[in-house]
């Protein structure tokens, strides 16, 4: 049985603001002028290299537009293109976002709406684009934002041979409790072999991912839809126990320095015998030169009260609203994203290599299901079937399945995954309040009434400048407790100006809670 750090322990609540940042008045940027350069910011993913290696070739060739690329890691890329946006520096005009950003990046006003353009270019065919995904890059305001260059779900893989050895057959939509059960009885099938591989490490986009949708299936979630959080609900802790258990008792060892990669490394090298994770995983255990080729077997996420749990992720495209150059941009996202392209990917580096998960017509090329028939057909279902705007049994107060999505939820998903990875004390919320002769945030205050203030509560502020424009950097400036009085209505989820001492006035603040022992 493998020894493992990650332990069960109630989570603190964090209840932190709702809503994005307040939208700017950027500028739009002209035509594209005489300049025919674009300047594009994305990950350094195997598909974005892919990209660069054939754009010169075969997009610069045809269109006459040159295509200046500058590639990243995941997390100097984010910061890099936050920045740009936030500033309408206009330093790049095309950079790789994921859904998590789209819909606060359009609030902001910080991306150009590119439903005209997908409209007017008919080879582009937007109604290919799988639904989900449209729906993912789409914001509040109903405009399309974003295209996706590839895209994901989750689901189960599973070693066929050791389930036929041990007389087992999975279900076609397993429950958890089924996967449980069957990773108690192929645990130790070999040599070195644990039941199962789920993620451990700490991180909003490692741990709380895969944990995040067992909580949705299980009934629970981060927030109600008016904001109120929900980590300490029965749901929620009974979710995470039964995640952390099932890791404990048949999962990896050193589950808690475990993510996406070593559990990919545990399955293909024969040391698990399950692996809950993204769809995109099984083009690498399908490659010609895996050991485990043909012996997974792929399942829907597994469920317990919903009819579906898989996650939704796409590294897609967006157009800096500042951009000088909209046109040109547009064409350099409209080949990328094309089946001309998938197609082109296909015949130069081999089928599994082409950026999948966004249109409903990869799935019925025959080549590329040739490559990806064991895995094609669900990876379309998982896709297809992820809710982004409905993930759970409860309404959400926004989009998101793995994530919440609001800007702070890097932060506030991290120091959660760290609290279950470590198993740090129980935390007891200390929830801001009115207290009980106040008005609440729909009664009016009476004339000469002081205003209420915030136990337990920690806030961040940004400034506004005199006779400025307010700030907008995408995370808090500053934050220590908030001593100041709280204007009429105040709760977290609300921006409000406040003095306090110790801040540069005016100021914004968000209200948040913060757990007190």
């Amino acid at each position: 049985m493998p020894v493992l750090t990650l332990r069960a322990a109630r989570i603190p609540v964090v209840a932190l603001t709702a809503g994005a940042l307040l939208t700017g008045c950027a500028g739009m940027g002209g035509g594209s002028s005489g300049d025919k350069t674009i300047n594009v910011l994305m990950v350094n993913n195997p598909q974005m290299v892919d990209l660069q290696k054939l754009t010169k070739k075969y997009f610069t060739k045809k269109t006459g537009i040159t295509v200046r690329f500058t590639m990243m890691p995941e997390n100097e890329v984010r910061d890099k293109i936050s920045q740009d946006f936030a500033n309408q520096a206009r330093q790049y005009d095309v950079a790789t976002i994921s859904n998590f950003e789209v819909p606060f990046y359009a609030k902001n006003g910080w991306l150009l709406p590119l439903d005209g353009y997908a409209a007017k270019d008919k080879a582009f065919d937007q109604k290919d684009v799988l639904p989900s995904m449209r729906q993912s890059l789409t914001a509040e305001d109903g405009k399309l934002y974003a295209e996706p260059f590839y895209g994901e779900s989750s689901f189960l893989m599973y070693r066929k041979d050791i389930l036929a050895e041990k007389h087992l057959k999975m279900p076609e939509r397993p429950t958890w409790q089924q996967v449980a059960d069957i990773a108690a009885k192929v645990d130790g099938a070999r040599k070195g072999m644990n039941g199962i591989c789920l993620r451990g490490l700490p991180g909003w986009g490692e741990l709380m991912a895969p944990l995040t949708t067992v909580v949705n299936t299980f009934g629970g979630t981060w927030f109600t839809k008016d904001w109120k959080a929900r980590l300490d609900s029965p749901e929620f802790t009974k979710a995470t126990k039964f995640y952390v258990d099932l890791v404990r008792k048949h999962g990896e060892a050193g589950a808690a320095q475990s993510g996406f990669a070593e559990c990919l490394n545990n399955l293909t090298q024969g040391k698990s015998a399950m692996w809950y994770d993204a769809t995109s995983a099984a083009g690498s255990l399908e490659s010609p030169k895996s050991p485990v080729k043909g012996k997974i077997g792929y399942v829907q996420a597994p469920v317990e009260k919903t009819d579906s749990s898989g996650w939704l992720y796409t590294w897609a495209w967006g157009v800096q609203k500042a951009s000088r150059h909209p046109d040109n941009a547009w064409k350099f996202i409209s080949w990328a994203s094309s089946k001309e392209y998938e197609s082109l990917v296909g015949k130069t580096f081999g089928w599994s290599n082409v950026p999948a998960g966004k249109r409903s017509s990869t799935y019925s090329s025959a080549e590329y299901r040739d490559t990806a028939g064991s895995f094609s057909e669900e990876t379309r279902k998982a896709i297809l079937s992820a809710k982004p705007r409905d993930p759970g049994v409860q309404p959400r107060p926004t989009i998101g399945i793995q994530f919440v999505d609001i800007p702070e939820f890097a932060d506030l998903g991290t120091k959660v995954a760290q609290e279950i990875s470590a198993g740090r004390p129980p935390v007891r919320p200390s929830p801001a309040r009115h207290a009980p002769d106040e008005p609440g945030p729909s009664t009016p205050r009476q004339p000469g009434a002081s205003p209420p203030r915030a136990a337990g509560a920690v806030a961040c502020w940004e400034q506004h400048p005199s006779g400025g424009r307010r700030r907008r950097t995408g995370r808090c400036q500053q934050a220590g407790p908030f001593t100041g009085g709280l204007p009429p209505g105040a709760r977290p989820g609300r921006r409000h100006q406040v003095a306090q001492d110790g801040w540069p006035q005016p100021s914004e603040f968000l209200l948040m809670v913060s757990p007190l022992a």
